[in-house]
This record gives C-alpha cells, structure tokens and sequence, in this order.
C-alpha cells in the first residue's frame, strides 16, 4: 500500500526537510521562505525566516536567513552531497510592516537579499521567485516535483490588522509600558520583563498622565496597569484609553482579586486580562512573579483590542 504523503506546515522560525514525498506549507508576510528540490529525487526542504542575519548572542538558528538557509542546505547535502543537484525557490519579502523601519519593504528586502546571497554563495541555481508587493502569501512546496504554489492573502480590514501585529512582534522584542506609583513595584515588574526572552520595558509611568503621554510616543505592544494610582485611577484610565486609543491591557494590582467585582469591570473596560499583584510575592523573587505574569503579558501583547463605547 503507497504512504500517504507528508504533510507539514511551517511556523515562523521553523525549516523542513524531507527525504520522500511532501507538501510543505506556510504563510508569509515579510518573512520569506527558501525551497530546495532535487533533480531527481523526490526530496526536498523548506524553512520560514523572519529576519535576515543572526547576531553572535542569538542562537535560534531558525529565525535568521543566514543560519536557517545554510541549515537546510547543509541537511539537504546529508541526502545527496553533490549541491549541483539542487534548485532553489525564493518567496515573500511583502512589505506588510513596513511603518516599523526607515524605509518601506526593508525587512522583506533584506530578507530576500539575503537568500539569494546564501544560495549565490552555496552555487544553488535559483528557480523560481515570488517575492515582494504587499500581500502576504500562502506557499505550498511539493517535494515530489520541485513545484510551488502560491496564493496571495486578501483580508478583511480586521484580519489583517491582527496579522501584522502579530508578525511585528514576531520580528523584535514585545514592548511593554509599565504603569504604576510604587518606584519599587515597577523596578521589580521592568527586571521580570526585561528578563524575559523576547520582552523589553519601553517605558514607565506612576501615573495615569504619564502613561497617556508614553502611549501616544512609545506605542508599546501592552500595558501593565495598576488601579490604585494618584490623579486618576487606573480604572478609569482604562476606560478613557479603550473609547480613545485602544491598547492591550493588563490590570496588575492588590484589588483585582479573582471573580472580583473590581476584575469584573477592568474586563468590561477593556482589560485583556487581570493579575492580583499579591499573588506574585514580587518581594520574594522573581520566580512566581515571572511564572504567573509574564504569560498573560506575551499573550495581552498579541490581541488585537478594538475601541469601546460606554453609556453614561
């Protein structure tokens, strides 16, 4: 009885190599995507970078055009050590984040530079290329025969609105302002953040005007909110901010008690999620702090929130 043929789908960060049969998969925005087909044999590999070139530090091969490209060409070469037999395909690079940078399209330019540098470098002939413009794409990469298929990705406003948020954050660090009026409690709340793999502090403030001001110049991907602050509570900050400027929030503070009427309402004003900051033991170490924070902040900085509209 023939095998079913493989099926695989890639994840940013992620590459696939194949020694029979197999469709891969993947979406694309300003990431790209390198195939590798042999002549004659019915192997192949793929991987999904988000950037172009690894710094020393980070060891995430998969992340990075350089490292990733070379890894699967150097485990294509376990297949066959003859490279003349391969042939290359290059995808994506759209210009879909391109507010991030200095100029449009620069992370999906250099990510498409780089893979034809590696694969010039590595003497693969390149193939085929669909790379650029401004939508995303869905690639599916039949081993079998070296084939490619292609599908632009049209979304509704809202769809899209997440997907570029989700692959900015996806290409740097998740920044997050922290708001509240204890220097200490915020000294310990930046170094659980800015201990965090892929998490960086972009601002404090110790109360709700500073915050306004570090939001509006700032833009962080999620706010860490205290309620009881001076000026304004935060409460009420949150309303102002979800009818204004909506921004994922996270409600960090010794009221919000679980099944609380207070959590209650910073939900029904927009929070994305709510923390009793007593159960952090942040004076205790970092620890439980990290272990019950910092994954409602990864997951706040992800959503998209939509503005509100309150009866008065």
């Amino acid at each position: 009885m023939a095998l079913e043929k493989e099926r695989v789908f890639l994840l940013p960060g992620e590459y696939h190599v194949s020694r029979r049969e197999c469709e891969i998969a993947t979406l694309l925005g300003s990431c790209v995507a390198v195939t590798l087909s042999h002549v004659d044999k019915p192997c192949g590999a793929m991987n999904h970078f988000l950037l172009s070139q690894a710094n020393n530090s980070e060891m995430d091969k998969g992340r990075y055009g350089d490292t990733s490209t070379k890894t699967i060409i150097w485990l294509m070469q376990k297949i066959d050590p003859d490279i003349t037999n391969f042939r290359a395909g290059i995808y994506g690079g759209a210009a879909v984040i391109s507010h991030l940078t200095s100029s449009p399209g620069e992370i999906g330019t250099r990510n498409i530079e780089m893979a034809r540098s590696v694969l010039k470098a590595a003497g693969i002939k390149i193939i085929d290329e669909n790379v650029g413009g401004k939508l995303g794409k869905r690639i599916y990469f039949d081993t079998a025969n070296g084939k490619v298929r292609v599908k632009d990705i049209v979304k509704s406003g809202e769809a899209a609105k997440i997907a570029e948020k989700r692959e900015k954050i996806a290409t740097r660090n998740t920044r997050v302002l922290v708001v509240d009026d204890s220097p200490l409690v915020r000294k310990i709340l930046c170094e659980a953040i800015n201990s965090s793999p892929g998490m960086e502090v972009c601002g404090e403030a110790g109360d709700a005007y500073e915050a306004r001001d570090m939001i509006i110049s700032e833009e962080p991907d999620v706010v860490s909110l205290d309620i009881i602050m001076p000026k304004m509570d935060g409460l009420k900050f949150l309303k102002k901010l979800s009818q204004h400027f909506p921004t994922p929030v996270v409600i960090c503070s010794t009221i919000a008690k679980d099944n609380s009427d207070i959590s209650s309402k910073a939900k029904e004003y927009g929070a994305v999620d709510v923390v009793d900051k007593d159960k952090l033991e942040i004076y205790k170490g970092l620890d439980t702090l990290k272990a019950a924070y910092i994954p409602k902040i990864a997951r706040a900085a992800g959503r998209t929130v939509r503005k509100l509209t309150f009866d008065k």
